[in-house]
């Protein structure tokens, strides 16, 4: 069952550490198809507009356009309106906007600058392409892979001195990311930014931050000019673990509770194990003390029946006497032992009905001390009472409280191995009694003490008769004060004795 157990506990283990795993390579895995995604539609994008440009140029030179003069054409018309804008704004050009002092002075009327650059051949700015003309571009037939390759090269190239600011926007960067990611099961927030040449540039998202664990990194506008330093597109998703988490939250949660329901079965079948077997051994020690308690008095029994009968003994009136008395003490204790295990079946079914009236707990301590007196005066022993209780009455039954009393006097006789020195106390705290009793006997451990009120528990010290009793005497002391409304408590230290403690409440 044990091995079973540990089997069943490392395979969930096993199986929720692999399922975590398989979600992050799965998540993995869509945030790059995302990325890539992302890094397609841009490159499509350039290279549509590029088209679009190549195109415009054409019509408006009315003939063929190779990709310096279009570079060059293209170039120039970028540093006048920054150098326009620069000077109707009085604002110095930042570093992301450097102009090409080559290109400044380009020959080149208003009216072609106009021509071109006219709306009706299509807005041909990097970063404001339209999709049905980039649709119409990339769906030639004659635009297949090869093509495609040799433009995407050709528009990476010419695009490539600008700065990033002007080929992609923060905003256009956060709408395709998050068009890709809906197309995925990710949903979850994310953060991006672009770096050249390890430094972050002004395109990115307004909470980036740098995660090495979850950032993913991929590069964009792709060029085949070593001079230029490339591109690289970072998307961080701070959520991923939870996102990770969350996806096997539900199974996870009811395979612990599975497991959880089994580890408590398992627990409670070894505890009833465990108990089956601690029973099984105290009734086995009741069976040995019981046999050994009746072998006794039946054998001192049968000496005095058989006694009788010899002719000289039964002549002897006197003799006669003392066989009967001796078999009507015998007879006596014998019922008694049957009388206390009788009691205590009937308390655990609660058969026992207990009639309770307004009794003094003095007049019953007493009485209980004089109950034990012959076995005190066998073993020389001692009773000093100490009885500073003012308030004494409690609402009980006599008999039962009596058998209650006798049973602790009676252990502490039995357990002191010399002369017996017994004190019993009397107090009130608050509205209750405590009676106490003392004895200097052998104690008990603290494994004991928490046994001691079990039925059929016996603290063996070797041989299991060597202390008469049957272990029900503390039982059925604990089941009568708590009818009673009252309970019992016990302090010992081994070697030094024992005071148990009795709490009844009082009545007016």
């Amino acid at each position: 069952m044990s091995l079973s157990l540990i089997g069943i506990i490392v395979v969930q283990i096993y199986w929720i550490t692999n399922s975590i795993q398989y979600n992050d390579e799965q998540f993995s895995f869509a945030v790059k198809q995302t990325m890539v995604a992302v890094a397609t539609d841009l490159e499509n994008r350039e290279i549509a507009n590029y088209q679009m440009a190549k195109q415009a140029l054409k019509d408006t030179l009315g003939g063929d356009v190779n990709d310096a003069q279009l570079r060059q054409i293209m170039l120039a018309q970028q540093n006048r309106n920054l150098l326009e804008n620069s000077r109707l704004n009085n604002n110095p050009l930042n570093d992301d906007y450097k102009l090409d002092p080559q290109l400044t002075d380009i020959d080149l009327d208003s009216i072609t600058f106009k021509r071109l650059f006219d709306t009706k051949h299509g807005d041909i700015e990097p970063n404001k392409g339209s999709t049905t003309l980039q649709d119409n571009f990339l769906n030639y037939p004659e635009f297949d892979n090869y093509a495609r390759k040799v433009t995407a090269a050709r528009a990476s190239e010419y695009y490539s001195i600008l700065p990033i600011p002007q080929r992609v926007s923060a905003e256009e960067i956060a709408e395709l990311i998050s068009k890709e990611l809906n197309k995925s099961p990710i949903d979850a927030k994310f953060e991006f930014a672009i770096y050249q040449d390890g430094f972050a540039t002004r395109v990115q998202s307004d909470n980036f931050e740098y995660l090495p664990e979850g950032t993913w990194v991929y590069p964009i506008f792709r060029t085949s000019n070593e001079s230029v330093e490339p591109y690289y597109l970072y998307l961080s998703l701070p959520g991923r673990k939870k996102f990770i988490l969350s996806s096997i939250m539900g199974m996870a949660l009811l395979s612990l509770i599975f497991t959880t329901v089994i580890v408590v079965a398992y627990s409670s079948a070894v505890s009833q194990i465990f108990k089956q077997r601690q029973i099984s051994q105290i009734k086995t020690d009741f069976i040995n003390n019981m046999t050994h308690e009746f072998k006794t008095p039946i054998a001192t029994i049968n000496l005095a029946l058989d006694s009788l009968k010899h002719p000289k003994i039964a002549a002897d009136p006197e003799k006669v006497k003392n066989y009967l008395r001796m078999i009507r003490e015998e007879n006596k204790r014998m019922h008694g032992q049957v009388e206390n295990v009788l009691q205590i079946s009937k308390l655990d079914k609660n058969n026992l009905n207990i009639e309770k009236e307004r009794i003094d707990m003095n007049h019953l301590i007493d009485e209980g001390i004089s109950h034990v007196q012959l076995l005190l005066e066998e073993k020389n022993g001692t009773i000093k009472t100490h009885l500073g209780a003012l308030r004494t009455v409690v609402l009980g039954n006599e008999s039962h409280m009596t058998n209650v009393l006798v049973n602790i006097l009676e252990n502490a006789i039995k357990y002191t191995e010399e002369a017996p020195v017994i004190d019993v106390y009397t107090e009130n705290v608050k509205n209750k009694i405590v009676i106490k009793i003392r004895d200097q006997g052998i104690g008990m451990a603290k494994s004991a003490q928490r046994k001691v009120f079990q039925k059929f528990f016996r603290e063996h010290t070797g041989d299991i008769h060597n202390v008469k009793g049957h272990g029900l005497g503390l039982a059925y002391s604990k089941r009568i004060l708590e009818d009673h409304n009252g309970d019992i408590f016990v302090q010992s230290v081994k070697g030094k004795g024992s005071t148990f403690s009795i709490h009844l409440p009082l009545i007016v």
